[in-house]
């Protein structure tokens, strides 16, 4: 089947970077979030990727994470926050709070932080149901050296 798909540039982007794994497109990526979301966020104290759902040779939400903690001057960990186990697809989970619980069971904080409080912003690729970034927010939330969380995706789902 043939399809008439129409993307912004910036999906276009991370389609050929998610599905052709043509990583030449996470610079542009990274810069073009550079360029949108420099004056949105207070600033940060570093920056994480959201677990990836999927093992890949390389995790795409890293490299990006990693390039636009570069460009912004500020620390990448990405190990503060992991996936431990695989859960249920959470588009077969029926109900909103069941797909948040059943993937906050999932995730797993490693304390690695200094003292004190943070800010930090969760790098995703796509947002689809907010389900996966709502889940990992409250984790974070729920750790005693996390001040805010700030949420950037490339891309939204329509």
């Amino acid at each position: 089947m043939q399809f008439n798909t129409v993307r912004s540039e910036a999906g276009e982007a991370l389609f050929q970077l998610k599905y052709r794994a043509d990583f030449s497109k996470v610079f542009p990526i990274a810069q073009q979030m550079n360029k949108s979301f420099s004056d949105i966020f207070p600033p940060i104290d570093f920056i994480i990727p959201m677990p990836s759902s999927r093992d890949r040779f390389k995790q795409l939400v890293i490299e990006i994470a990693k390039e636009f903690s570069r460009l912004k001057g500020v620390p990448f960990y990405g190990n503060l926050l992991v996936k431990t186990r695989v859960t249920l697809p959470v588009k077969d989970i029926a109900i909103k709070d069941d797909k948040i619980s059943t993937l906050m069971e999932a995730l797993f904080i490693h304390d690695i932080l200094n003292e004190g409080l943070h800010d930090v912003l969760i790098i995703d690729d796509l947002f689809d149901t907010g389900s996966s970034l709502e889940a990992a927010t409250k984790s974070l939330q729920n750790y005693s050296k996390i001040r805010n969380v700030y949420v950037a995706t490339v891309t939204r789902k329509r």
